[in-house]
């Protein structure tokens, strides 16, 4: 699988060791090449830690976001996440996540956040619902 983009929430449930989650990310972060993120989920992941003035957490996300491909995002993510937002009426930093996807080519947005995915038009995949059952 080529690129693979990253929403926020997947990012803080294997950091911060969701008790539900963060065991079901973590296990499909191993092993896959291509892990994406922008600097759009580094603030949002990093606002806690530097809200709480807890350094460590701060420094654990620094070092374990260091190890994702970082995807910039110029201005035409921006003007392409003001259509999204426009016509699915996505809240401005779920717009950008989807935008950033697009604009890189990326084979999937891992994401919890149904909405996005229903606006993602199929890139997007909602990793903490389980798969339909095959028929």
């Amino acid at each position: 699988m080529g690129l693979v983009f990253v929403d926020t929430c997947l990012v803080i449930f294997a950091f911060e060791d969701h008790p539900l989650h963060g065991p079901r990310v973590r296990q499909a972060f191993e092993g896959q090449a291509g892990l994406s993120v922008s600097p759009l989920v580094k603030l949002e992941c990093l606002v806690g830690p530097m809200r709480s003035g807890n350094l460590a957490l701060q420094r654990y996300y620094e070092e374990g976001l260091a190890q994702f491909n970082v995807l910039d995002m110029p201005e035409q993510v921006y003007l392409l996440a003001a259509a999204l937002r426009a016509r699915f009426s996505l809240k401005t930093p779920d717009a950008l996540h989807l935008a950033t996807a697009q604009f890189h080519g990326c084979q999937a947005l891992w994401t919890n956040d149904d909405r996005l995915a229903s606006a993602a038009c199929g890139l997007a995949v909602n990793m903490l619902h389980p798969p339909p059952p095959s028929r």
